[in-house]
């Protein structure tokens, strides 16, 4: 069986670029940067484990959601062969809202 490949939407992309920038001027793009890297590593991660975290089809239909050191929320849908990176969330940011508004966009 072959591991699923994991991809990140435009609007996963742009909540990790706002990430960075947000970290880079509270603290340093040093840190900006590992703790992105980071996120990319853990969402990468989840080709050998794809079904970890919560179902959450309450929110939107075959969306999962998983936690990133507590700070972080990724949201995630799960096909045979494809990862998708919905959305990256940090901060206690309402992603049930912004996941709910955007369900046609899926």
């Amino acid at each position: 069986m072959s591991r699923p490949t994991v991809i990140f939407t435009p609007e996963a992309q742009e909540q990790l670029t706002a990430l960075y920038r947000y970290i880079a001027a509270a603290a340093s793009p040093g840190v900006a940067e590992r703790y992105v890297n980071s996120i990319v590593a853990y969402c990468e991660s989840l080709r050998d484990f794809p079904h970890r975290g919560t179902c959450r089809d309450d929110v939107r239909s075959g969306l999962r959601i998983t936690n990133y050191k507590k700070h972080a929320v990724i949201a995630f849908a799960v096909d045979a062969d494809l990862v998708s990176i919905i959305g990256v969330f940090y901060g206690g940011q309402d992603y049930e809202t912004a996941l709910q508004f955007n369900l046609d966009d899926w």
